[in-house]
């Protein structure tokens, strides 16, 4: 499949709505489906953020061919960490198993690898996400810290750009 990343745009919140609003989709990141006011909030936020910087942000995943809405990738600057970026994603329940993560972290990565302000790529992931682990793994990532966020376990992985 060919996909390509988009910058969302107002036009785009359903979509969001129905990736985030799915407790498969969240079972992994927040254990619990995104409630619609919450999900319009977050999204208004990404949009927002998105503006700030027009290299990094959350980008629809879509299929190049037919146009269909399949996900979110992330590439967003770490606060905390000069020149660290975190790589994330999330896949509609329907295009899991098709290879889809590989290529979005592989198009991250080189969006990452032709930013001149960024040396170092994270990724957060449940520590029984071992789907995500082995895209994130053969992609160079390594293991760095287990934590809990907000409650939630946590693994940190990281590779150099």
């Amino acid at each position: 499949m060919d996909i390509s990343l988009e910058r969302f745009t107002e036009m785009h919140f359903l979509e969001y709505f129905k990736l985030v609003g799915n407790i498969e989709v969240m079972a992994m990141i927040t254990e619990c489906a995104t409630p619609y006011n919450d999900a319009s909030r977050d999204f208004k936020k990404m949009l927002e953020d998105n503006a700030q910087n027009l290299a990094l942000g959350c980008f629809r995943i879509v299929d190049s061919q037919q146009g269909h809405f399949i996900g979110l990738a992330k590439l967003v600057s770490v606060t905390e960490q000069p020149q660290t970026a975190e790589l994330g994603y999330m896949l509609l329940p329907e295009f899991w198993g098709r290879g889809i993560g590989s290529l979005v972290a592989k198009l991250l990565i080189e969006k990452a690898s032709n930013n001149s302000e960024i040396s170092t790529l994270i990724a957060i992931i449940d520590p029984a996400n071992l789907a995500s682990r082995k895209i994130l793994t053969s992609n160079g990532f390594f293991s760095v810290e287990f934590r809990d966020f907000d409650g939630l376990p946590g693994e940190i992985l990281q590779r150099a750009v």
